[in-house]
């Protein structure tokens, strides 16, 4: 098998600092990390660095290629790191991200919901157990400034986060709607949201924004950040959505409703949580067990602001 070799842009700085690695496309239906990677090679070509950049625009270029979140073999990249040099595809692919994650001082990676969910602008990291790390990632998910910030149950593996934070790589991913569309205001938030992160790291000279942050909430309970499992579809059918994203909702209030073709079967999807929407399935047709919503618990012992 032949290994991977990610594209990528590395940008040295004039003066010495921290390494940090920018990712897009872990997922090959992501578009705005993608094209947001890209403005920054560009943009980094006339902007004073301190440090080094390394910036990815697509990683996962067979997905992207086969036009789907996967790769032909069918592996959810996110769920495959830290991979293997001589499997399929997407384990070589993995492995490689996984080297890159590795050799750096610092990791972003920049999400969105895909062709199917759209998600409401986020920023995440995983509750590390050395505090140092943990304080590092809290100032980069807050310094990025989207309205949601998530630190969520550190012991989930596969993923990008979970290399970096078996490496001790400080590390946080953002989450920007998706749909199957590329919005251009997520561009720029993405890359803004990168050179505010690069000004907490002291690489570039640049002044902070007004927060834009409504929530901050860090939940430790297991599974929490898994957002594959939470309000699954009772029935394959037609998913109608009743909240929007950003949306407060109490428990026992209805998420959205599935029916069957003739609309003969409804059923109502309540929230078995009182927080905020943070994700949408926006392709209407679902699987039974498949997630619609997302609805993370603010307030206490959950959302304390930090």
């Amino acid at each position: 098998m032949e290994p991977i070799k990610l594209a990528k842009k590395v940008i040295e700085g004039r003066e010495s600092g921290p390494h940090l690695l920018v990712t897009g496309g872990v997922h090959g239906d992501e578009f705005e990390p993608m094209a947001a990677v890209r403005r920054l090679i560009k943009q980094f070509d006339r902007l004073a660095l301190r440090g080094r950049l390394t910036l990815v625009p697509v990683v996962n270029e067979a997905a992207f290629e086969y036009k789907h979140r996967f790769a032909d073999d069918g592996l959810d990249l996110a769920r495959t790191c830290p991979g293997s040099a001589d499997g399929s595809v997407t384990q070589r692919t993995a492995h490689a991200l996984s080297k890159l994650i590795r050799d750096a001082d610092f990791y972003i990676d920049l999400h969105t919901g895909g062709t199917t969910f759209s998600v409401w602008p986020m920023t995440g990291y995983v509750l590390h157990d050395d505090t140092n790390i943990l304080n590092h990632q809290r100032e980069m998910a807050k310094s990025f400034n989207l309205p949601f910030v998530w630190g969520t149950y550190g012991k989930l593996n596969g993923r990008s986060l979970s290399v970096a934070r078996d490496a001790n790589v400080p590390a946080i991913y953002a989450e920007y709607l998706g749909g199957a569309r590329m919005d251009p205001q997520g561009v720029l938030d993405y890359v803004d949201g990168c050179l505010n992160v690069m000004t907490y790291l002291e690489m570039v000279d640049r002044k902070q924004p007004h927060t834009r942050i409504k929530h901050i909430v860090e939940d430790g309970r297991e599974n929490a950040g898994h957002m594959q499992i939470q309000n699954p579809a009772p029935i394959a059918g037609f998913f109608d959505p009743q909240v929007r994203l950003g949306q407060r909702i109490a428990i026992g209030e209805p998420i959205g409703s599935i029916c069957d073709v003739l609309g003969d079967q409804l059923i109502t999807i309540r929230s078995k949580q009182t927080g905020v929407v943070l994700m949408l399935k926006t392709f209407c047709r679902v699987d039974q067990g498949e997630a619609v919503a997302v609805v993370v618990e603010v307030g206490r012992p959950f959302g304390v602001e930090l």
